[in-house]
């Protein structure tokens, strides 16, 4: 078991390297890949650092919705990070010099109409859900060479950099959110196809998800936040001065620009 020591050491070293933009070695070398306690401790912690320096949590991310991917990691399960207000892309330009090894993903995004606590079923998940909409999210490691396992990714806030909203504000009961298909073209050439039974079958098993382990940890999933429920196709590597346009059936389409 790592401790308190382990812990904060693995918190410095991704902060300073998201000071620095120099990528670190694999924090598993000094937590291990077993104790996913302390990934999240350690994500925790420089969470907290950027609410202390005025970051406002816009909401959460759930990762390692592929069955594939998790089974390549050797994990059972999704993780999850914190999402900020300063990670917004608002006008559908980043630049590449806030990046660390990006990569884009295409994913649907949940809106959460109300506060979700307590023992949570799918129905109260639905219920609570405003609207969905199509996102890119922008993934980035402080890892080098992205050599990952799953507490280097859990403590990196879950591989968290960036995201984009769409303008569509679709009712979830007015879509099939397993069967919709999802098209990501980079530089107008298609990169990434999938749907959304390629994120643990259907989106909402996912939101689900982390609904109820956010509820289990007094941490609940509150009204106004953002939920970026996971890829539904393969990610895609970020390249200065390209342009990401993403599709999805019936929740419209999103496009981001890297200058």
């Amino acid at each position: 078991m790592a401790t308190k020591t382990d812990i904060q050491k693995v918190a410095n070293l991704l902060h300073h390297s998201i000071e620095t933009q120099v990528p670190v070695s694999p924090i598993r070398e000094i937590i291990g890949t077993e104790d996913l306690d302390a990934a999240y401790a350690a994500q925790d912690i420089n969470a907290r650092r950027r609410a202390k320096a005025g970051d406002i949590i816009t909401g959460k991310k759930i990762g390692l919705t592929s069955f594939a991917v998790q089974e390549q990691l050797g994990v059972d399960q999704p993780d999850y990070g914190v999402l900020f207000n300063t990670m917004e892309v608002n006008n559908g330009i980043l630049s590449f010099s806030e990046l660390m090894q990006p990569k884009a993903e295409a994913e649907i995004a949940f809106m959460m109409a109300e506060d979700l606590e307590g023992d949570i079923n799918m129905s109260d998940l639905i219920e609570v859900i405003e609207y969905a909409t199509c996102a890119i999210e922008i993934v980035g490691s402080r890892v080098a060479d992205w050599n990952i396992r799953i507490t280097d990714t859990i403590a990196d806030n879950a591989s968290a950099s960036h995201y984009i909203l769409g303008d569509a504000k679709v009712n979830i009961e007015d879509i099939d959110l397993a069967a919709c298909k999802m098209s990501m073209l980079k530089n107008g050439e298609v990169a990434s196809e999938g749907s959304g039974a390629a994120c643990m079958d259907n989106p909402l098993n996912a939101a689900l998800w982390l609904a109820q382990t956010m509820a289990r940890q007094g941490n609940p999933l509150r009204k106004g936040e953002i939920l970026l429920s996971g890829a539904l196709g393969p990610m895609v590597v970020i390249e200065k001065g390209d342009e990401f346009v993403a599709d999805i059936e019936g929740l419209g389409s999103v496009k981001l620009t890297i200058n």
